[in-house]
């Protein structure tokens, strides 16, 4: 291709109903024969890959998972089963811990967005498949229900998890709008609902609704009740109500993110270090947007939530990815590569730093399990063009994605010079030319 856009694998395997929440490996359903394909049944070398500690090694992958790590030539494979990381860093995969796959990709639409299930489904699902050419491959996707809408775009984005088996791993958040007084027991029983059809995470948006607290109460208790973890969108430019979250989120299991948190940015500094030591001793953990906000909440300013002041804290913080192409950014991209340049390049991390948020502490905030470059560990990884991860995250074109063990998408870009007497000098790839020299 001559341009970083994912080349998507196609077919997608069809799937069946039983609901892992991509927290791990699924059975294929029973009387499924095409779901088999979803799964590994061979090994897989990547041969002469770049880790970041310098190493070059061979890495073998069989059942989801690394076999072997060995020293380049060192692992033998058929031929048939290789593939060459030459020039290439191998990382951890991405996640994508705050996504809005049912209304990505509607920005460029004429008229009110379609909420049609098919449409819903449609959208998540091309969503996803960006995201994992990007390299995420794990989707936490915050779902709207209720309204006039009710339950339909869970039970698309549910399918589109289904469709998706096999090639990415993709969660949903059940997002009410309002959950107290007259109008929220509508939504704390679609809540419910929700649940039981397949929600694996309980979200929403305190700050909107008219009693914040008892929205919180609604939803703490329905989350002890099932067991589920809680993603909530708040902006927490209010002090008062972030100390509030901290105290009543303290002893859910198992746990509570909430985010975008750019309000905390807008805080006097002494109020801001208060309330990142409240979150960080109820063990809240923040998923900040450094891409910008998402629609689900107003928008107050585009600051990104202060990432040092709070891991200085021991505030565990992941960052996501936002709006893709909606009414919260026209322009989202979807990519983990970026937000994590963005906290590098303005959001004062270092570059290891600004990855393992989009990697290690967003697989953290979503319940995964850790990954390492080691023998043991879960096959999701992501090999980028280049040998440093400064670099990787500065010119992030070529990607080859792997997710349960066998590469599920792949990005190549080329660029090429006009001939020139500079570009003969350096020996740069000129157009028209397919073989390197003069």
């Amino acid at each position: 291709m001559s341009d970083s856009q994912p080349q998507q694998p196609s077919p997608f395997p069809p799937g069946g109903r039983g609901e892992g929440g991509g927290q791990g490996p699924q059975r294929p359903p029973a009387g499924n024969p095409n779901a088999a394909a979803a799964e590994p049944t061979t090994t897989l070398l990547l041969a002469g890959a770049r880790l970041t500690d310098g190493r070059t090694v061979d890495v073998r992958l069989g059942g989801g998972r690394i076999q072997a790590v060995g020293t380049a030539g060192s692992l033998p494979s058929p031929a048939l089963n290789r593939v060459d990381l030459g020039g290439y860093l191998l990382l951890p995969a991405p996640a994508e811990p705050h996504a809005h796959g049912d209304t990505a990709l509607t920005a460029d639409g004429e008229g009110p967005v379609s909420y049609a299930p098919d449409e819903v489904q449609r959208r998540a699902t091309e969503a996803a498949l960006l995201q994992l050419g990007h390299g995420a491959t794990a989707v936490r996707s915050h779902v709207r229900i209720g309204d006039v809408h009710g339950l339909g775009p869970m039970e698309a984005v549910l399918q589109a998890r289904r469709s998706l088996r096999g090639l990415t791993d993709l969660t949903a958040v059940a997002v009410p709008r309002l959950l107290t007084g007259t109008a929220g027991a509508d939504g704390l029983a679609m809540l419910r609902d929700a649940v039981k059809m397949g929600a694996s995470v309980i979200g929403g948006c305190p700050d909107l609704d008219p009693d914040p607290t008892g929205f919180l109460e609604a939803v703490l208790e329905l989350a002890a009740e099932h067991g589920c973890p809680v993603d909530l969108h708040t902006d927490g430019d209010d002090p008062g109500r972030v100390a509030r979250l901290a105290a009543m989120a303290g002893g859910l299991r198992p746990g509570v993110t909430i985010g975008p948190c750019g309000g905390l940015s807008r805080l006097p500094l002494d109020v801001a270090n208060r309330a990142a030591d409240q979150l960080a001793a109820a063990g809240v953990r923040v998923t900040c947007l450094p891409q910008g906000d998402c629609a689900a909440l107003e928008r107050r300013g585009l600051r990104t939530a202060p990432v040092r002041l709070l891991r200085a804290a021991g505030v565990r913080v992941a960052a996501g990815s936002g709006a893709l192409r909606d009414a919260g950014n026209p322009v989202g991209r979807g990519d983990p590569l970026e937000a994590a340049y963005l906290l590098a390049s303005q959001g004062g991390l270092r570059a290891g730093e600004a990855y393992a948020s989009v990697s290690a502490c967003a697989r953290e905030a979503m319940g995964l399990p850790e990954v390492r470059v080691e023998a043991g560990f879960p096959a999701e990884l992501l090999a980028v063009r280049g040998d440093r991860i400064a670099g990787v995250l500065s010119l992030a074109y070529s990607r080859i994605v792997i997710h349960r063990g066998r590469v599920v998408a792949r990005t190549s870009a080329v660029r090429e010079y006009c001939d020139s007497a500079v570009a003969v000098a350096l020996d740069l790839p000129r157009q028209g030319r397919t073989e390197p020299g003069p």
